[in-house]
């Protein structure tokens, strides 16, 4: 069936389909018998009967809904003519053999291998060359069953490797074109046409078929190639295959051999006219096709190819032809040439651009450029094209063209990188390129005004952190003092009510002891007024007149420590009663006085060293304990007779040197000698003094820089007792490392007079060591500020053992879930281990270790599950009435006891502390006492709270025990309440698991259904496709209509059409848009 094609817009060559006319199709069959002759041997049936078994017959074909519209519109006669004679055909007994496509394969396989053995005569030829044509007819003519066949037994694959084996004899006769007609053939369907355009292959090996000289085959090539153009995804195909073809042909350029072919005279005209017909088709499908469709910048890529080979004048030369349909495609070419260029002319508002002429484009490059922010760069590509390699003949034309290659992407890239052509260069994405290339002075000004907003953002954001630490830190303390006032309130009142009552109780005996005297002369005092209080008291400075007095002192200690000592003249002495963890610094000497038993040595005259030196930290023997010993025979006097002292003074002085003057003596004395700047320089040196060890005033000043605090500010801070929250609580840990020891203290007054020539960590320890109890200044700032941090740590665990014990004592499950494996336990456990009372509860993780004898997978504990499924829905749900055993188990009752222990040491090291700071005169500034007593009131108090928790949870906890039968003492809480945290964890697995299997077995059921219905579904559809019997022959397809319209310029009517519509209205314009005046001023 030969169909005209569908009409397209401008330049939109869509895909042309069968049927496109309103007419119905004429069909014809391919014998010489017209169809309206043939006799029936059977009648034609009811029409029900009819149309079914015609059904079957269309469904073999690949028809679009049109087209089958068309087919079951035919009238019965012709219904009934199409389906007797395919089953007479199908009934031939001689088309058995080849009624299967694995018969040609087997054939033409072993016709690739013979060839590269022998070469066939004229009578093997033509027979190989029937077998092909026998494929050809049968992918045309044969069932819709068989091309899916012979796609599934790779019949594609067995044509190309053909194409690709042949020798040259093959390859210029009737074979090759025989096998490309089969190509086609295939491609007239569908689906074989989306199996040939999905091979990533088959368009590069059928274009290799343009290099024989068998212009049948070659016309049959660029027939495929023409209409591939226009088949969606088919355009770059077909361009990536003319590539590949310049490297198998070795051409110059792309399309070389093609405009050889086209201007090439053979002497045939019939056979010439064809070739050059079907050369132009394609020219016009790759020009307009695809990306040519909209894309203006492709198609004057694309054709300047063609002009740079010399087409213009080979048009010329074709017009002699006179052939109508080669004079269509020409006319064509040119029509959509001028077009073109009327419409980049009009981007530069002009009529006409010579693009012979450099002078001209240039000019007008220039002119669109000129006064723009692209100009210059205008100027720095040409600047840089004049120093591009030259020479005369043409040896470094590669530069050149790499250059013309980059433009080419320029201009051809779309929005996401791609090129509709084959990108010359690859992986050049113009598009992320153009991003990075923006203005070096806008980047850098921005980058400067980053920068300062980065700066002023750092102060501010350091300046409002601050400010917000210190208003947190006040607002946390206000909130505290606020909560401990209420809580004393209320344990005040709750006291005195106590109180009364006790003082009530106490009358009331005291009437009946008086009555039972019987008038004697006994009588008893009333009750004594009740202490005042404590040192924990409040001062009236800090408490309101309006609250009811504190409580009675909190029991510390059995009697309060005796006040500090006032300090001795050498140095602060540690606090008194200061807990271990304050211990830093080296405690100071003992003052033993030393008896005179031995005789009395005679006192040293030891030299003086002229400055400061490094002190030698030994461990110096008294005088008493020389006598008999090494040391009452040597005389060290007689070594400094030896002794170098100078050098001596010079390598272990106290003032820093530089390196190079120790390690170099050489050079000092070169620098010593050297010019009067050198001279000038070294006076301005300022040598500086540092007596402690080296290793540790490094890491004294690194603390210092990230402290990035003054002496004085860290001096003030500490007096104030850090109110404005400048010294974090890691820096205070870090500094309490850095305290001055009593040998540091005692070398730094030494050399008091020399502050100002001090290294940066020995004036930094000099001057802390000036303020009063600096140590325990520190530790009890330290301590302060740790203070919320350690009691929210401990009291969660001492809440998690309370509320632990509580749950386990008083869940009604886990007695319940108790009861049924003491009776599980019962049952399967006989003589001495059975008829218990009770059991372990370390026994509870041993429930998963019996497994069943049925189930190596289901143990016990699985089937406890089961039945509380069953009997007992309400255990399953145990662990929401357990929910502080997690938290419970990682409990270390004896660490956490320690922990209180711990925070109570502290908290009388500070009293201390702080009653040895009321007694002593305080300077300006000093904020130690208020500050301290205020936290001491409110500390003390929360610590309270968090003993009387503690000793609850010790009872609660004691209870659980006996509870549950377990001996008080031998076991930790974290061992206890880690039993049922894994039991409990053990029965939410096995639930799991339980949840799984009944998963497992729910899927496997389904699948088992599903299976079962996809069978039955593929045994309906096996033996409806059983029941269809017959096809119907393709004679022609859509492929076929789309080679036809492009041989025949059918593609391109309604262009051509306006084309002399032009032609007509510019006749008597002065504009030459004709083909003449292309001719005249383009000559390539």
């Amino acid at each position: 069936m030969i169909m005209a094609p569908r009409k397209r817009n401008r330049h939109a060559l869509g895909f042309l389909c069968c049927f496109g006319g309103s007419d119905l199709p004429e069909i014809n069959l391919k014998d010489n018998n017209p169809l309206q002759f043939l006799e029936f041997s059977v009648p034609i049936p009811p029409a029900e009967e009819l149309n079914a078994r015609f059904a079957e017959l269309v469904d073999e074909l690949d028809l679009t809904d049109k087209n089958r519209e068309a087919m079951f519109a035919l009238p019965p006669e012709k219904k009934w003519q199409i389906y007797c004679s395919k089953k007479k055909e199908q009934e031939d007994p001689n088309k058995l053999a080849t009624s299967w496509p694995d018969y040609y394969i087997d054939r033409i396989n072993s016709m690739a291998a013979m060839q590269t053995l022998y070469a066939f005569d004229e009578e093997e030829t033509e027979m190989k060359n029937k077998i092909v044509e026998d494929l050809k007819t049968a992918l045309r003519t044969q069932p819709m069953r068989f091309v899916t066949r012979f796609i599934e037994l790779d019949g594609l694959s067995c044509l190309l490797n053909f194409l690709k084996s042949m020798d040259y004899e093959t390859s210029e006769s009737r074979i090759h074109t025989s096998v490309i007609g089969c190509i086609k053939a295939l491609m007239n369907n569908s689906q074989g046409r989306a199996h040939v355009l999905a091979h990533p292959e088959s368009i590069n090996i059928i274009s290799q078929s343009l290099r024989t000289e068998n212009i049948k085959t070659k016309i049959a090539v660029l027939e495929i190639l023409g209409a591939v153009c226009l088949v969606p995804d088919g355009h770059k195909k077909v361009l990536q295959a003319m590539l590949h073809y310049q490297v198998y042909a070795a051409e110059r350029t792309r399309f070389q051999s093609l405009l050889n072919e086209l201007d090439r005279s053979m002497g045939r005209y019939r056979d010439e006219v064809n070739l050059k017909t079907a050369i132009m088709s394609f020219i016009n499908a790759v020009l307009n096709a695809g990306a040519g469709e909209d894309n203006l910048e492709f198609r004057l890529h694309l054709r300047y190819e063609f002009l740079m080979l010399g087409i213009q004048p080979v048009i010329d030369k074709l017009r002699g032809h006179e052939n109508a349909t080669l004079d269509r495609h020409l006319d064509f070419f040119e029509m959509v040439r001028n077009e073109d260029d009327l419409e980049l002319a009009k981007r530069f508002d002009l009529i006409h651009i010579d693009t012979k002429s450099a002078s001209q484009m240039f000019e007008l490059i220039k002119k669109r450029l000129k006064h723009t922010d692209a100009y210059p760069y205008l100027l720095s590509i040409l600047q840089h094209c004049l120093q591009m390699p030259y020479k005369r003949n043409g040896g470094n034309f590669q530069q050149w063209q790499l250059l013309d290659r980059i433009l080419q992407q320029i201009v051809l890239q779309d929005e996401r990188g791609d090129d509709p052509d084959t990108a010359p260069l690859e992986n050049f994405n113009v598009k992320n390129i153009i991003k990075m290339l923006v203005n070096e002075n806008e980047v850098k000004q921005w980058r400067d005004q980053a920068e300062k907003f980065r700066k002023d953002h750092a102060e501010l954001m350091s300046r409002l952190e601050k400010k917000e630490r210190e208003c947190e830190t006040k607002t946390q303390e206000k909130d505290e003092m606020m909560k401990t006032l209420n809580k004393m309130k209320d344990k005040l009142q709750k006291e005195s009510l106590e109180l009364r009552q006790t003082r009530d109780q106490m009358n009331d005996l005291m009437a009946q002891l008086n009555e039972f005297s019987q008038g004697g002369s006994i009588s008893f005092p009333p009750p004594p007024p009740p202490p005042p209080g404590g040192p924990l008291a409040l001062s009236s400075s800090h408490m309101s007149e309006n609250l009811p007095p504190l409580p009675p002192p909190l029991p510390f200690s059995s009697c309060p420590p005796p006040p500090a000592p006032p300090p001795p003249p050498g140095g602060p002495p540690p606090p008194p009663g200061a807990p271990p963890f304050f211990s830093m610094g080296v405690p100071p000497p003992s003052t033993t006085t030393f008896s005179t038993s031995g005789p009395s040595l005679k006192k040293k005259s030891i030299p003086q060293p002229s400055h400061p030196l490094k002190s030698f930290n030994w461990a110096k023997l008294s005088e008493e304990r020389i006598h008999g010993t090494i040391w009452n025979e040597i005389d060290d006097l007689k070594a400094f007779k030896v002794l170098d002292l100078e050098d001596f003074e010079k390598m272990f002085s106290a003032y820093q040197r530089h390196q190079d003057l120790l390690t170099n003596p050489s050079s000092c004395k070169q620098k010593e000698m050297g010019s009067t700047e050198d001279l000038y320089l070294s006076t301005r040196k300022v040598k500086e003094l540092s007596v402690i060890d080296g290793r540790r005033a490094q890491n004294c000043v690194i603390l210092l820089s990230k402290l990035k605090l003054s002496n004085e500010e860290i001096r003030q801070a500490i007096l104030k007792m850090d109110e404005q929250e400048d010294l974090a609580k890691d820096m205070l840990e870090q500094l309490l490392k850095f305290v001055p020891e009593k040998s540091d203290t005692d070398l730094l007054e030494e050399h008091k007079h020399e502050i100002e020539r001090m290294a940066r960590a020995d004036r930094f320890l000099f001057e802390m060591s000036r303020i009063d109890h600096y140590q325990q200044r520190l530790q009890a700032l330290f301590f302060k500020k740790k203070f919320p941090e350690r009691l929210a740590e401990a009291k969660p665990k001492v809440e998690a053992i309370l509320l632990a014990s509580k749950e386990l004592i008083r869940s009604k499950r886990l007695r319940q879930l108790l009861e049924v494996v003491l009776a599980f336990g019962n049952y399967m456990n006989k003589g001495q281990r059975g008829s218990a009372y009770g059991f372990k509860v370390s026994s509870l993780n041993k429930i998963a270790d019996t497994k069943s004898s049925i189930d190596r997978n289901i143990t016990l504990l699985h089937y406890l599950i089961m039945i509380f499924e069953k009997n007992y829905p309400d255990i399953l749900d145990i662990q929401s009435e357990l929910q502080h055993l997690p938290e419970a188990a990682k409990v270390n009752l004896v660490e956490l006891e320690k922990e209180v222990n711990n925070i109570k040491t502290g908290l009388k090291a500070v009293e201390t502390e702080l009653d040895y700071q009321k007694r002593r005169m305080r300077e300006s500034g000093d904020r130690f006492v208020p500050v301290m007593s205020d936290f001491i009131t409110v500390a003390s108090f929360s610590f309270s709270e968090l003993e009387d928790l503690l000793n609850e949870a010790r009872d609660k906890y004691a209870k659980a025990l006996k509870h549950f039968g377990e001996t008080e003492g031998k076991m930790q809480p974290d061992e206890f309440f880690g039993i049922f945290d894994t039991f409990l964890q053990s029965f939410a697995e096995a639930k799991q698991d339980l949840e799984n299997m009944r998963k497992k077995k729910e899927e496997e059921e389904r699948r088992a259904r599903m299976e079962a219905m996809l069978k039955e579904q593929r045994e309906k559809e096996r033996r409806q496709k059983k029941a269809k019997a017959g096809s119907i022959s393709e004679e022609s397809g859509e492929f076929d209509d789309l080679v036809s319209a492009l041989r025949s310029g059918e593609v391109f009517d309604k262009d051509l059409s306006k084309l002399k519509r032009n032609r007509k209205r510019s006749g008597n314009q002065g504009l030459e848009t004709s083909r003449e005046r292309v001719v005249t001023k383009l000559n390539y």
